[in-house]
């Protein structure tokens, strides 16, 4: 085996399969990179729950397969200097020039490798800055306890030609509404896949216009999900369980509405929440075309500041977790936001709005649910 590659090239490749490793496998094979090197190279990597291929384009001299350890490859790849990086297979190690920078790897059984699951059939093609942002709009929302695996996924509810995307820690809840190309436009699949693994996808698929999104059929044993660029695979199990119904959440009606300017809105919630942690309440007191925002009490540290708004309806004091409510405003992706409150012990609504005075978009909704606070 041998082939000449170009350093930016290797990089991007390595840093992509190099993201499905396992800090600890089950076996030591898993720890290690394949190279595979045909008429192109493919790189693959896996933790056997999720699998990364990426294809090189490189000049090849000689075919040949080898499995390498894949973060000491990604890391030597990074720091290598910036001219073309020769790989040479000689006997059980393999070498690595570029310059007068010299490595030599050592090898890990190729037979021992586990059979990874091929990329599941296209279900259909979305634009990749389009799948980004919804992606990264919901996953927020997305549990962090492993010992509640369904809360650490993002629910995938396909009807046709839309995609509804949703994750919620319990706390919160972001739904996001999309359309995409769908192969079959009959298609109706519900799936729930990890956060992260979904994430992932997003940020490293978006060079290429499109994403292809591939799914297992309903019938098969195996339960996958896959995404698909010009130069760049992912396949990864889907999670078991069943996601919670959420639908009924999203309230249709509300006794009061805010509509504010995100930039100094955001700007108010990080200053007033110094005095705050991640268990102190950041409390809204809306009333009159006013916001007036509140954290402290008593001897501790307290800070206090006010904003015009639009508002309508019954005063409303409320309080929420202000890393939460960061995220949502973050996550809106418009000039303005509003806030429909069915209480002041109810869950919250936020979305966006492309003008003061024009309609809400509400392809992208984020609920957050109230913190109690003494008064």
């Amino acid at each position: 085996m041998k082939f000449i590659v170009e350093p930016t090239e290797l990089v991007d490749a390595v840093n992509w399969v190099a993201r499905s490793l396992s800090s600890r496998p089950i076996k030591a094979e898993l720890l290690g990179i394949m190279i595979d090197v045909d008429t192109s190279i493919t790189l693959t990597g896996s933790d056997l729950e999720t699998s990364t291929k990426a294809i090189l384009k490189a000049e090849i001299s000689a075919k040949g397969k080898v499995l390498v350890p894949g973060r000491l490859l990604a890391e030597i790849a990074r720091s290598l200097p910036n001219k073309p990086i020769t790989f040479t297979l000689d006997g059980s190690r393999v070498l690595v020039t570029a310059g007068t920078a010299k490595f030599t790897l050592p090898t890990l059984s190729v037979n021992e490798y586990p059979t990874l699951p091929e990329l599941p059939e296209t279900a259909g093609v979305i634009p990749s800055d389009v799948f980004a942002h919804a992606v990264n709009q919901v996953a927020i929302a997305a549990g962090k306890d492993d010992s509640l695996p369904t809360l650490t996924g993002v629910h995938i509810e396909i009807h046709q030609n839309k995609i509804i995307l949703a994750a919620t820690d319990r706390y919160r809840l972001a739904v996001r509404e999309l359309n995409w190309q769908a192969k079959d436009n009959e298609i109706e699949v519900n799936t729930l896949v990890r956060a992260r693994t979904l994430a992932d996808a997003a940020k490293s698929l978006t060079a290429h216009s499109q994403v292809t999104l591939a799914l297992s059929p309903t019938t098969s044993n195996e339960r996958l999900i896959g995404f698909l660029s010009e130069l760049k695979t992912m396949t990864s199990r889907t999670l078991d369980g069943t996601f919670p119904p959420f639908k009924h959440l999203l309230p249709s009606e509300s006794v009061a509405e805010a509509t504010i300017e995100v930039a100094p809105f955001l700007d108010s919630v990080r200053r007033v929440a110094l005095v705050t942690d991640k268990t102190v309440p950041l409390r809204l007191i809306f009333a009159d075309n006013s916001l007036q925002l509140e954290a402290g009490a008593g001897e501790e540290a307290q800070a206090t500041e006010e904003l015009e708004i639009i508002y309508s309806g019954e005063p409303i004091n409320i309080a929420f977790n202000p890393q939460y409510l960061t995220d949502g405003l973050q996550a809106i992706g418009t000039p303005f936001v509003q806030i429909n409150f069915t209480g002041a012990s109810k869950p919250a609504v936020l979305t966006g709005k492309h003008e003061l005075s024009g309609t809400r978009d509400i392809s992208y909704q984020y609920l957050l649910m109230p913190m109690r606070y003494s008064a």
